[in-house]
């Protein structure tokens, strides 16, 4: 049974389960949200064996047995919420309670992990470990400044020409109105350099661009879009500003060497899944931008027909390598 934790909106959950049906396997969708006020969790030890339930509130039928649970799929799980009843403090408490005890269950799950278990995942998710293996691994990495130090942004401002742009350390805001797209640096903008210092921020060097790539790695599997950026005004400096009219996909064969690099940098942090992008310079250079944990992929699938869920499906259903086996 391979259980999928996501919120109920997750659109790559339901083509996923479409997939798993298709194909006759058994799975259990479930949102850490729902923990306490839907759903309860719990963990049991009788006669020296270890035993983990999940029962949702409004499902009759809703007790699963987590132990028959042979994958997991961390898609998008929320965080617990705690009951609308409680006010504070006791509502903080009771969430971050509940956050501790679900993520020690899942970690009890001796099963394989997609993209990997939570602690690895966000480990992998930080930008300047990410930027350290790319290098490691011979990738093209942009001249980059990360941190809250004015002088190391100048100094990058000056060495790049003014050609550079700025975006935020960590992952996308759970609120839209402080989520920081890339920007292209202006000179006006640098009169308020200063401000860097009250939080840390990623600057580098703006890279020419031909075309932008999203490679999607699942497991030994590689699949490449194009992102035709430059045809757009909204998305030339960020194609997440992107419009279907003006920012078409397309598939892309990737260099075997850029490929290979892409697969050992997923692996070198710890995952069996990853979205990457990156930048095909007008002179033929690829060019490192970031990756991506949890990044999405439907729509590259519905945009270029690459199978992308089937394959995320083979992973989840086929039993993880013997650490050291080769093959």
């Amino acid at each position: 049974m391979i259980l999928i934790l996501t919120a109920p909106d997750d659109v790559h959950a339901d083509a996923a389960e479409v997939e798993l049906g298709r194909r006759g396997v058994r799975w259990v969708r479930f949102d850490p949200a729902d923990v306490p006020s839907r759903a309860s969790l719990s963990v049991t030890i009788r006669d020296g064996r270890l035993t983990r339930t999940l029962v949702r509130h409004a499902d009759p039928g809703g007790t699963v047995d987590l132990d028959a649970v042979t994958a997991v799929w961390f898609r998008r799980p929320g965080v617990p919420v705690a009951p609308p009843h409680l006010g504070e403090p006791h509502a903080g408490f009771v969430v971050e309670e509940s956050r501790q005890f679900v993520g020690d269950v899942w970690e009890t799950l001796d099963v394989p992990a997609l993209p990997a278990p939570r602690p690895v995942v966000l480990r992998a998710q930080q930008k300047v470990r990410q930027l350290q293996l790319a290098l490691r691994l011979g990738f093209d990495v942009p001249a980059t400044a990360v941190g809250n130090d004015p002088g190391a942004v100048l100094d990058l401002f000056d060495r790049t020409g003014g050609r550079m742009i700025t975006k935020q350390v960590g992952l996308a805001s759970l609120r839209d109105e402080l989520m920081r797209f890339t920007e292209p640096v202006t000179h006006r903008d640098v009169g308020h350099v200063d401000g860097v210092r009250h939080c840390p921020l990623i600057a580098q060097e703006r890279v020419p661009k031909r075309v932008e790539l999203r490679v999607t790695v699942v497991g030994d599997r590689v699949f490449t879009a194009a992102i035709d950026s430059q045809r757009s005004n909204h998305a030339r400096h960020d194609w997440r500003r992107q419009d279907d009219r003006n920012t078409p996909l397309s598939r892309y064969d990737l260099p075997d060497d850029v490929a290979a690099r892409c697969k050992a940098l997923t692996r070198a942090l710890g995952l069996r899944y990853s979205a990457l992008d990156l930048i095909v310079t007008p002179d033929g250079r690829y060019v490192y931008i970031e990756i991506n944990p949890t990044g999405q992929y439907l729509w590259v699938e519905e945009e270029t027909g690459l199978p992308i869920t089937a394959a995320v499906v083979d992973l989840l259903t086929t039993p993880a390598p013997t650490p050291g086996a080769t093959t």
